[in-house]
């Protein structure tokens, strides 16, 4: 009998999914727990595992096809029995903009609607929230055509192509005086002049025509990053401090116990393990590093979860390490291994990549004296980590005598949110940072 592959649920927010690749074609035999397909969702993207042993004998969903969770992809059974052909949901994907858009009616709005089909529209994804925030959309005016009527990002984008009408905001009563439609050069204004707005210049186009160019979709990955970078700079009010940090001290350590570490935790020791424990001392000194904005309050986050960005070939992502300040180096060490082989490996899963409460990222392995990196919504700090190099420094001995030493100096940046983390706060998290760097045995010694 034919055993149906169906596209699994990766996290209880995630609804849909959509399929990068079938590793397996019709035809080729499969066996239990081989890699059968690639699928990419707003978190995260995975390897697929075959559910059982046996003959691909149908592919009912294809590349770049989003469909429901639950939704039936393939099926596997014996060589000689024949394929159902059981109908399939119609995909996400395939549903043409312009259907979407003539389907997007406007509806009651749903409240205190707790069903599934109430929460799955209204929530949707982060980033389909995230989006509907910033054009001022109410999602339960929008018809959805994910699961159970879920608004998906397409059905978003299709509404907004309705035009002002479809969107626009609710009237919101001006604080400002009413001016006249002649505007008096000596009349106090409060620096607005509604007939004298200038506006906005259109975007330049990418490329002219006739012009040699290569065009190529974006991934799902690179859109959701591109998302919400845009989103984190509209949101934060981003604010950057560089500390320079001598790491002679953490290299020896390094070098010292690196053996005896590798022989008693089975990985190695980067320079990593060190900074991500001198930031668990940093946010417990300071918490509101650790917290995030809700309306007009400050939430503390009682957790530290560190995220650690993890390049990979088609894009990046941040697995995280969860209740990092319980653990010693070793441990610190032994997870952000795994969850970075497991990265690239397409192995992780939405949870490890979900409720960061600090993010730390480390351009310098390319050699990046220092980086400006944006903030990981919706935390309200990050810190980025240069390269270490070996450059002459002035060294005041014990005496009081200057001298010229070669040190292993590294500089390393902090972005955090002006709203709730003033300069000198900002400054006092990373001399933090520094002192634990420069002195701590870090349990070695």
């Amino acid at each position: 009998m034919a055993f149906d592959v169906v596209m699994p649920q990766m996290g209880e927010s995630i609804a849909e999914a959509t399929v990068l690749k079938w590793h397996k074609q019709v035809g080729d035999v499969v066996a239990k727990d081989d890699t059968l397909y690639e699928i990419s969702t707003d978190k995260v993207d995975a390897e697929i595992p075959a559910p059982a042993a046996g003959t691909l004998l149908e592919i009912l969903v294809d590349v770049n096809i989003t469909v429901p969770v639950g939704t039936v992809v393939a099926r596997i059974g014996d060589a000689s029995e024949k394929a159902a052909g059981a109908p399939v949901p119609p995909p996400v994907a395939a549903t043409p903009v312009e259907q979407v858009a003539a389907a997007a009616i406007i509806q009651a709005p749903l409240e205190d609607d707790n069903s599934l089909e109430g929460r799955l529209k209204s929530k949707s994804s982060p980033l389909v929230r995230e989006m509907a925030k910033q054009h001022g959309v109410d999602l339960a005016k929008v018809q959805g055509t994910g699961q159970a009527g879920r608004v998906t990002k397409e059905d978003l984008e299709a509404f907004l192509a309705k035009g002002p009408a479809a969107t626009a905001p609710v009237p919101v009563q001006s604080i400002a005086p009413t001016l006249p439609a002649v505007h008096d050069p000596s009349a106090p204004t409060m620096g607005i002049t509604p007939a004298l707005a200038i506006p906005p210049t259109p975007a330049a186009p990418a490329f002219a025509p006739g012009e040699r160019v290569k065009v190529e979709p974006m991934s799902r990955m690179r859109k959701i990053i591109a998302d919400g970078m845009l989103a984190s700079r509209r949101t934060s009010a981003h604010v950057y401090t560089v500390f320079e940090i001598d790491m002679t001290h953490v290299a020896q350590l390094r070098n010292k116990h690196k053996q005896a570490f590798e022989s008693q935790f089975g990985t190695k020791l980067s320079f990593m393990p060190f900074v991500m424990m001198a930031a668990c001392k940093a946010l417990r000194a300071y918490p509101v590093a650790n917290a995030s904005v809700d309306g007009d309050n400050i939430v503390y986050k009682q957790d530290i979860n560190l995220g650690v960005a993890v390049s990979l070939d088609w894009g990046l992502i941040v697995p995280v390490v969860k209740n990092a300040d319980m653990m010693n180096l070793g441990g610190l060490a032994r997870s952000l291994n795994d969850l970075a082989e497991r990265a690239r490996s397409k192995q992780l899963k939405p949870d490890e990549i979900s409720g960061g409460t600090f993010t730390i990222t480390n351009p310098g392995v390319y050699g990046d004296t220092f980086g400006l990196p944006i903030i990981n919504q919706p935390q309200v700090a990050i810190q980025g980590v240069g390269a270490i190099v070996k450059r002459p420094v002035v060294i005041t001995g014990p005496d009081g005598t200057d001298f010229i030493a070669i040190r292993q100096m590294m500089f390393s940046s902090l972005g955090f949110d002006h709203r709730i983390i003033d300069g000198a706060t900002g400054d006092l998290f990373m001399a933090f940072v520094k002192k634990e760097l420069e002195t701590s045995t870090f349990g070695l010694e």
